[in-house]
């Protein structure tokens, strides 16, 4: 029988192997964030669900994406921009600052059905679909398995849904193709009901 592919629902999934990067410092960080805060909050935890909370998320993945933003192999409109000017240490003091911020814990919004079955997929996957748990990657609370495995716990709906939607459509391939396969696979609604059930995560 073939072995089901992990599971992996990070939004913002980093390479195989855990980038080299300079030793960031979070207090020249928060003053290098400024201009980061207005769409992630002061302390990362966006109020806004179009931008992704920051805080608490490993300061390595937050490096590999910049990194990526800055070199090409992840675009977006805005974020393409800001960390076109940034240096290594820049990338690496404001990861270093968000990563030592405090996640503030999100709350489920969908009907009983909808978290149920988003629930089912996070921590026992999808065997017919050949998706395994969730959670073998980012853990039972979804805190994430630094360098690679991002945190997911509280994340927004609308954010985690967009992100899986364009690794499923081939728009976001800086994963190593591991999401895009496992995106692939799932349909709308399973991407709506783990999306759901992992902002109410904590």
């Amino acid at each position: 029988m073939r072995k089901p592919v992990t599971l992996v629902l990070g939004l913002f999934i980093a390479g195989s192997m855990a980038p080299v990067h300079a030793a960031g410092n979070a207090a020249a960080g928060k003053t290098k964030s400024v201009v980061c805060q207005g769409c992630h909050g002061t302390d990362g935890n966006s109020s806004n669900p179009s931008y992704p909370k920051l805080a608490g998320q490993s300061a390595s993945y937050l490096v590999k994406q910049l990194t990526d933003f800055k070199d090409g192999k992840r675009s977006n409109p805005i974020m393409s921009g800001m960390a076109a000017p940034l240096s290594p240490q820049d990338r690496a003091d404001v990861a270093a600052y968000f990563a030592a911020q405090k996640p503030v814990p999100g709350t489920a919004n969908a009907s009983p059905e909808t978290i149920k079955l988003g629930e089912q997929l996070f921590r026992g996957g999808n065997r017919k679909f050949g998706i395994s748990a969730c959670m073998s990657c980012h853990g039972p609370a979804g805190a994430g398995i630094p360098p690679r495995f991002p945190r997911l716990a509280g994340q927004y709906a609308g954010y985690v849904k967009a992100q899986l939607i364009a690794f499923k459509n081939g728009q976001r391939t800086n994963d190593d193709h591991i999401m895009q396969s496992i995106a692939f696979r799932m349909s709308l609604t399973q991407i709506d009901a783990v999306a759901q059930y992992i902002q109410g995560l904590h």
